[in-house]
């Protein structure tokens, strides 16, 4: 009959009803493309509940604004850096563990963070610096520490290395010259960076 075959066709294109933990990491993804396509100003709630595939209340239940919902995406996406690497050495450690945090600012959380950072207004971008330390600068310093503590046990590294201005020494150049100069921080540059700044500023005693 003409009215089943109008009622099953709605049926076979309807997609599965989703709630909970899956629905909020598909709003969640959402939120990460629409970012990494339209930029922070071009980001909105009901784009985001599209790309979801639901409704824009679902999305205004749980994140009340837009900044709420695209902080929660940020730290969701995010890759961690949870261990440091052991390989060894110093230059090897530092190499393998700035590699990491590279990719981690050129994945697509990590491009989303720097375009909502550029593209917001100054008081409304200061709620996303605890994204960045939090997501990225504070893991990376913690780990630098972890490496030069080693590297001074094993005698390779000089015994005051590890102070607050050596730790913040690697994420401050490569946040900058991504910044002022649109460095992409490809393995050449990181092995010279490690080369030429940071492991003479480990190893040197100074004057």
């Amino acid at each position: 009959m003409v009215t089943s075959r109008w009622t099953a066709a709605p049926a076979q294109a309807a997609s599965p009803r989703r709630r909970g933990a899956v629905l909020e990491r598909a709003i969640l993804d959402a939120a990460l493309e629409q970012l990494s396509t339209v930029g922070w100003n071009g980001l909105t709630m009901e784009g985001v509940a599209a790309g979801a595939q639901t409704g824009k209340a679902a999305v205004y239940r749980r994140w009340p604004s837009k900044g709420d919902l695209v902080a929660d995406a940020l730290q969701a996406g995010l890759p961690r850096l949870e261990e440091a690497p052991d390989l060894g050495s110093v230059r090897e450690d530092l190499l393998a563990l700035c590699r990491r945090a590279r990719d981690a600012m050129f994945s697509r959380p990590g491009f989303a963070l720097r375009s909502v950072i550029h593209e917001c207004d100054p008081a409304e971008a200061e709620r996303f610096h605890s994204v960045i330390f939090d997501g990225v600068v504070g893991p990376t310093t913690k780990l630098i520490g972890d490496i030069i503590a080693r590297g001074i046990e094993r005698g390779e590294v000089r015994s005051d290395a590890a102070n607050g201005y050596v730790l913040d020494a690697i994420p401050a150049m490569m946040m900058y010259r991504n910044k002022i100069s649109g460095s992409e921080w490809n393995d050449r540059e990181i092995e010279e960076m490690i080369d030429h700044f940071m492991l003479p500023l480990l190893l040197s005693r100074g004057v």
